[in-house]
């Protein structure tokens, strides 16, 4: 076990082990199929940038200075616990390139051995199935290989090209389209319905965060904040675009984790009905 972290909230104050924090939440068990529970994660700096600029290869990734393990173990206990991931074609063809962060997980380095253990105690296959949304259907295949442990779908447009649907189709992907021509909050939720998943992690950038926002099927947000500034022009924050109304939302924990130099809180929300 590693150094402990201080819970903050809910009262009473008390340091408790890192590992477990998350994973005690029973997240595969708080949604159905009927009603999928979605949930998204972050790591940002105390000025808000989840990501930065790369000026060498004009990607954006997060930033050096507040990627950190301990964090990660917590990202690993997330993914621990949900039926599937959703992220975006970005990641694949970041992914080609080896500039992807990493391999989804769950790891399967030894660190994270309890987690596997975690999800064939609690009847969950070994990795979370993979939903990848893209209206341009860009997906390298020989990314897609490198996850081919795990269930693997496509939400995209009417619109989309038969060419490209046809190629992933026959890699072994499951191609699922959504009504119209954009890709929407609400067809997500559906094509979870349609495929009996009941629990789903976001971990796709901030215009899909945006966008179950906007739809209101968004049940939590994993939030942690690097006491680090970062500056710079270009970057991303959590979400983008314009929201309609403001997302409100309640505190449902608070961890202070002081072993780094700058220190960082975990924080877990649930948005306001």
């Amino acid at each position: 076990m590693s150094v402990p972290i201080l819970r903050l909230y809910p009262a009473p104050q008390e340091e408790v082990a890192l590992e477990g924090a998350y994973l005690q939440l029973g997240l595969h068990k708080q949604g159905s199929p009927e009603n999928p529970l979605i949930y998204s994660n972050y790591i940002a700096s105390l000025d808000g940038r989840i990501s930065v600029k790369d000026e060498e290869t004009g990607e954006f990734k997060v930033p050096d200075a507040i990627a950190n393990k301990r964090d990660w173990r917590l990202y690993q206990e997330l993914a621990a616990q949900c039926d599937v991931m959703i992220t975006s074609a970005r990641y694949f063809r970041q992914l080609a390139k080896g500039q992807a962060q990493d391999l989804l997980p769950v790891g399967k380095e030894k660190a994270y051995a309890d987690l596997l253990e975690f999800r064939r105690r609690e009847g969950l296959s070994d990795q979370p199935a993979i939903i990848i949304l893209s209206r341009s259907l860009d997906i390298p295949l020989k990314a897609l290989d490198k996850v081919s442990d795990r269930d693997i779908y496509v939400l995209t447009t009417s619109a989309a090209d038969e060419g490209k649907v046809a190629q992933l189709t026959q890699h072994g992907v499951q191609c699922i389209r959504a009504d119209g021509e954009d890709i929407t909050g609400h067809a997500l939720k559906a094509m979870l319905t349609q495929l009996g998943f009941g629990s789903a992690y976001m971990i796709a950038g901030p215009e899909v965060h945006a966008m179950l926002l906007e739809a209101g099927v968004l049940d939590r947000l994993f939030l942690t904040t690097h006491h680090s500034l970062i500056g710079g022009n270009q970057f991303h924050t959590i979400f983008s675009g314009k929201l309609e109304q403001a997302g409100r939302m309640n505190l449902v924990s608070l961890y202070y984790d002081g072993t780094l130099n700058a220190g960082q809180i975990f924080a877990q929300y649930t948005y306001c009905e």
